[in-house]
């Protein structure tokens, strides 16, 4: 199968995974605090990539392991727990749109930081990309002012961790297989969530029906939304650009739209204008490769 082919497949999968993890954050909080579900997924998705991807720590060369760590916190650690305290005050499907700035936070960053070259074909299709996302995220603010869009703030750093952590990869570690990269990740996480979880007083409140249920939730969110697919993308962001790599978070919101509808979420005509809109950005972010 052809590179391209293969890159758009992984986008396509990927976006199918990460759109349905905001409805999981959302089922999950019904029973758990944010530090909890944040907790939690890291643990489970700790968990199971030991289980498969044990052997490949090994592979890791020991000056690897600083940048291992870097992006363990910025593209795991912080953003976990940062979207599920997001969630206690925003929808769902709202979350999703903000986390949508990633590509755009990708290129400025690995512009100005990491000295990334871009075309202007490119940077258009980001800045397209970008006003479909501000479409969505103005439109729903007014309607829907009972929503605290302070908590905004919150996604807007998420996905600028997750800028770091694309370009760090990229210029870093792409000589390690993705299960290597996201094994390592999990290890090094393993033990600070687990320390967390403890100290937020789960273990008072486990036998609980809901928070059985909720913990359900974050078991599935935590292997394939959070596990597996960052196999995939770490594999994505090695045969791509990494503003296409980041380019998933365009099409994340189209997927979570989906699930507010089903659990009553509002939206608008004109949200849906703002996707299509970002369909676009997509198409043209990814042109460089």
């Amino acid at each position: 199968m052809e590179s391209k082919q293969i890159k758009w497949n992984y986008l396509i999968v990927l976006a199918l995974i990460w759109g349905s993890s905001f409805i999981l954050i959302k089922r999950g909080l019904i029973g758990l605090s944010a530090i909890q579900v944040g907790s939690l997924r890291i643990i489970f998705a700790s968990l199971f990539l030991i289980s498969i991807g044990f052997k490949s720590l090994f592979k890791i060369p020991i000056n690897k392991w600083k940048y291992i760590g870097l992006t363990a916190v910025c593209g795991t650690f912080l953003p976990a727990y940062l979207f599920a305290i997001s969630q206690t005050e925003l929808d769902s499907a709202v979350t999703a749109i903000l986390n949508s700035l990633t590509p755009l936070n990708t290129l400025l960053i690995g512009v100005i930081a990491f000295r990334v070259g871009f075309q202007k074909r490119q940077l258009w299709g980001v800045i397209i990309g970008l006003i479909g996302s501000l479409l969505l995220v103005f439109n729903g603010a007014i309607n829907h002012p009972e929503q605290n869009y302070y908590y905004a703030i919150l996604v807007i750093s998420a996905s600028i961790c997750y800028a770091i952590n694309v370009n760090l990869i990229k210029k870093y570690l792409t000589d390690l297989s993705p299960l290597s990269i996201t094994t390592g990740n999990f290890t090094v996480l393993f033990i600070p969530a687990l320390y967390i979880l403890f100290s937020s007083g789960y273990t008072e409140i486990i036998a609980i029906e809901k928070v059985q249920k909720a913990t359900i939730y974050i078991l599935i969110l935590g292997i394939i939304g959070t596990g597996i697919a960052n196999i995939l993308f770490f594999k994505l962001i090695q045969i791509a650009s990494p503003v296409f790599a980041a380019s998933v978070t365009y099409l994340i919101p189209l997927v979570a739209f989906f699930w507010g509808l089903l659990d009553h979420e509002s939206l608008t005509a004109i949200q849906f204008i703002g996707a299509f809109i970002i369909l676009i950005g997509v198409y043209l972010s990814s042109k460089k490769q």
